[in-house]
């Protein structure tokens, strides 16, 4: 990428830099490929990259990191992409959820109005990411979040900033904020390849390197140390992804690059940052390259297939496992029965504790998540649970996770989680009236579910209770509901009143 290039992309983020407040997302990580991977004909796609499980031995020299450097940064590229879509705006910065995605916008484009359709006055709107090669055909791993929604996409690679190569996108993956691409025309020279390791060796205190093209300064290299592994990061409302946390500098622009071990392999796609300011605070994200790697032949179908069971779902905590006959803090309860899932046509219960899936123990929420997208749909598995008390078995036919719809609302669902209490309401129907035993004539917004760490569920609130009135004022359906609770300030109690079952209750929910 030229030299002017890079000062438009580094005059965009830094001009980002100067306004944007809160928790942002700035880079993720994917999957590479082995220093044993294959090259196949482009019409199949990148064979299965090899990975190095190999413990990884020696004493960290002073040429250590320039020998990485040297090796591996010619594998990864920048790429530069165009889409007709509105990127993040900047008020997006200052709402309510946990981390937020960033991208380069150029700052011309930011003082321009935008249109509804696409960037200031229907101009494309121009962003930056990295990714790396793969497969010497012309296979770049990189972040779905560098590419959704591009209408072009090219590449440049180390040492050859002036040419521009154009990509298109082969299969992407929401969930594990993954894509694969190809080179339409590659250059005319041996492509170096990306070598996998194995993330799943890698433990708090390894060090690792990131390379990348932060606020368009390509190639950019940064060292660190893994600071945790396994961290939950909820990439689609209600579904987290493991990935490895790491203080190794990553920025915006970083999107999509690796990380690597001290042999220099991939063992993690740069994905995000916890940041006050769009730039690094020592806390990174990146997705584990295993996770990628198993997804990678579904990747180059163009199509990532997963199951779901069509329940939501809450941890058992220390104050409920005794209660719910567990001798340990284990499994995950079933809060609610979607009506178009495969769960509705199971013998699966509402309170249903899931200890097991397929005879395998389910952990948590994550475990038995993790357990269910990674079966394939049409599989018949015997989930174990605890019904009141008693253990029991329950047979349930996986389905197709659909990630386009997951996380919205239903047909009759008025409003989504409410950030600022922590729950989700709908309108009571009637076949919600007939399924929860609510006499006719009965009015109020049902709750649907709750964020276990929400302060709703800490007043008390439970799914499928019928909220009727909030501080005093009768509410007949969930946007009424919402109105009210809206109007309450931060920190500030709401009083409601709920039905649940036969019975009345007053609850005292503290508003986030």
């Amino acid at each position: 990428m030229s030299t002017r290039r890079n000062t438009l992309f580094s005059g965009v983020l830094i001009a980002v830099a100067s306004v944007a407040i809160g928790l942002v997302i700035a880079a993720r990580l994917d999957l590479v490929s082995s220093p044993t991977a294959q090259t196949i004909n482009t019409s199949a796609g990148p064979a299965m990259p090899a990975m190095n499980s190999a413990a990884i031995t020696g004493q960290l020299g002073a040429n250590t990191f320039r020998d990485i450097a040297d090796a591996q940064t010619p594998m990864v590229v920048n790429i530069r992409t165009e889409s007709q879509g509105q990127t993040q705006e900047l008020s997006q910065f200052f709402g309510d959820e946990f981390l937020r995605r960033f991208f380069d916008d150029p700052p011309e484009q930011r003082r321009q109005p935008r249109e509804e359709n696409g960037g200031p006055s229907g101009r494309p709107t121009v962003a930056a990411g990295t990714g790396f090669v793969i497969d010497q055909a012309g296979f770049i791993l990189t972040n779905n979040h560098v590419v959704e929604d591009a209408l072009k996409i090219e590449v440049t690679f180390f040492g050859d900033d002036d040419e521009l190569y154009e990509a298109r996108v082969i299969g992407r993956d929401r969930l594990t904020d993954s894509a694969l691409l190809e080179l339409i025309d590659p250059p005319d020279y041996p492509l170096p390849e990306a070598q996998f390791g194995d993330s799943d060796q890698m433990r708090a205190g390894d060090w690792v390197m990131a390379i990348g093209n932060p606020f368009g300064l390509g190639h950019t290299v940064t060292v660190g140390v893994i600071s945790a592994v396994g961290r939950p990061f909820t990439q689609i409302p209600g579904r987290s992804q493991s990935v490895i946390q790491t203080d190794a500098a990553i920025n915006p622009g970083n999107s999509g690059g690796p990380l690597l071990n001290l042999r220099g392999e991939v063992i993690g796609i740069n994905t995000a940052i916890v940041s006050d300011r769009p730039s690094n605070l020592g806390i990174g994200f990146a997705v584990p390259i295993n996770t990628v790697r198993e997804i990678l032949p579904q990747l180059r179908t163009g199509k990532v297939t997963r199951g779901v069971i069509g329940v939501s779902i809450w941890p058992v905590t220390d104050d409920d496992y005794e209660y719910l006959g567990l001798d340990e803090p284990m499994g995950a309860i079933v809060s609610q029965i979607f009506s178009d899932g495969p769960a509705n046509d199971s013998d699966l219960e509402l309170e249903d504790v899931i200890v097991s899936f397929d005879g395998e123990r389910v952990e948590s929420v994550e475990d038995l998540q993790q357990k269910v997208v990674d079966t394939r749909p049409g599989t018949v598995v015997e989930l174990g649970v605890y019904r009141g008390g008693a253990p029991t078995t329950v047979p349930i036919t996986i389905g197709e996770l659909d990630l386009g719809t997951e996380g919205q609302p239903t047909r009759v669902v008025v409003e989504d989680l409410n950030t600022g209490f922590g729950m989700r309401l709908q309108d009571l129907t009637a076949e919600s009236a007939r399924r929860l035993d609510i006499a006719p004539g009965t009015a109020g917004a049902v709750v649907t579910d709750v964020d276990p760490n929400g302060s709703a569920l800490a007043g008390g609130v439970r799914p499928d209770d019928l909220i009727t009135t909030v501080n005093r004022q009768p509410v007949s359906t969930a946007a009424e509901a919402i109105r009210e609770l809206n109007r309450v300030e931060s920190g500030r109690l709401a009083f409601l009143l709920i039905l649940r079952g036969n019975s009345q209750a007053l609850l005292r929910v503290r508003k986030e």
